[in-house]
């Protein structure tokens, strides 16, 4: 039977949350939300526009160990030190930390998403005993390695290679786009050993191993508030345990890209909220032609078409967290997620920085350092162009990717 309900009575909407996206949060998850927040306004946003600035944050073993104290390092993994938390509170954590910076949310995401979640799903019982526990505190700092300069959207044809020598692996090649190399300490690399060692292989190693070494990139106008770095892999002698035991090919590193592109799903919609309410309450301060211009027709248009991508985004996110917690989310959704949500969270960004003018320009508002950062994350963990691709074989049953 419908209940009705005198719309008269009804509490106000809130201008932030005009379709009261907050009731589909359950208490715990939005006090995991708050708590994030809390950090992040403290930690972070004071020097945020500094660190992207100037391209470093210069406390980065610091803001680590915070972050692991508040527990969302590998947040959504059980065990070894983990906090053992939802999908979906998970996908909140992200939006948070993406709100203040997409750079912020990359070094959470390439540490528990990428590293900590291809040890805790394909390491040895040693290999997570050894690093899950202080990369889950803060203490070791973990990046993934798979983009190489010439194989990007084809990850099957690396070319660094991994050779038996006696019991040991030598590894040679590079890696390119590494988030988080420059001060790991321990990077996931995966490596082609050859068929008749497996084929693709990937291997939990020491950054402080002879023959590794992981150079800056710099000269970055996207996440520059996140350490980029290559990796480069001179005969880099390996134990026999350095590998992962059991997984071949890359069921591996397409396995921990898919809890990435889930967490991003949630993350890129952190930087559309942060623009768009900077937007909305530009357009209630700024005045010309004698009135606010958030009380001209074109300036509307452009806040409740931003606000409505940004509800969608939002349901979606939640739908595919939901789907993923009851263990029912298959990669091809979170490809319709990362597809939608930072394609369009790029655009709720772009309109943004219109309606602020000159000032969309200026690091004193934080929308253009925004629209900048997702210019990267809309490239990495697959492009546009490649996610498309997987909803269209999905669509029509045929593979466009050959």
């Amino acid at each position: 039977m419908t209940s009705h309900v005198d719309p008269m009575k009804l509490p106000p909407l809130d201008p932030t949350d005009p379709a009261a996206l907050d009731s589909l949060l359950s208490d715990d998850e939005k006090a995991i939300r708050g708590a994030v927040r809390s950090f992040l306004d403290k930690e972070c946003e004071p020097h945020i526009t500094d660190w992207f600035e100037n391209g470093a944050i210069p406390n980065i073993r610091e803001l680590t160990k915070g972050l692991g104290e508040l527990g969302v390092l590998g947040m959504h993994l059980e065990g070894y030190g983990c906090a053992g938390m939802s999908a979906t509170e998970y996908g909140l954590a992200c939006l948070e930390i993406e709100a203040t910076d997409s750079g912020l949310r990359s070094l959470v995401s390439v540490q528990g998403s990428l590293a900590m979640f291809s040890i805790w799903r394909w390491g040895s019982e040693e290999q997570k005993q050894q690093w899950l526990p202080r990369m889950a505190a803060g203490d070791a700092i973990g990046c993934f390695g798979l983009t190489e300069p010439d194989a990007g959207s084809d990850p099957g044809s690396m070319t660094t290679r991994a050779r038996r020598d006696g019991t040991d692996w030598i590894l040679n090649g590079r890696k390119m786009w590494i988030s988080n190399a420059p001060y790991a300490d321990v990077a996931v690399v995966w490596a082609n050993a050859g068929e008749e060692n497996g084929g693709i292989r990937g291997f939990v190693v020491p950054t402080d191993t002879p023959g590794f070494s992981a150079p800056e990139i710099k000269h970055k106008m996207s996440l520059r508030a996140s350490a980029t770095g290559e990796l480069v892999l001179d005969d880099v002698r390996l134990p026999a345990d350095a590998v992962f035991p059991e997984v071949r090919g890359l069921k591996g590193p397409l396995s921990a890209l898919n809890e990435a592109r889930y967490g991003i799903t949630w993350g890129a919609l952190g930087a559309a909220r942060s623009s768009l309410e900077t937007a909305r309450r530009y357009a209630i301060d700024r005045h010309q032609f004698g009135r606010p211009i958030g009380g001209f027709q074109l300036t509307q248009q452009k806040l409740a078409d931003m606000s409505l991508e940004y509800i969608k985004g939002y349901l979606l996110a939640v739908h595919l967290g939901r789907r993923k917690d009851a263990g029912l989310l298959r990669p091809e959704q979170v490809s319709i997620g990362k597809l939608n949500n930072v394609r369009e969270s790029i655009e709720i960004c772009r309109t943004a920085r219109t309606i602020l003018g000159g000032n969309g320009i200026s690091l004193e508002f934080p929308v253009i350092r925004h629209m900048n950062n997702l210019e990267s994350v809309l490239t990495y963990e697959g492009t546009v162009e490649m996610h498309t691709l997987v909803l269209g074989q999905v669509l029509t049953g045929e593979s466009a990717f050959r």
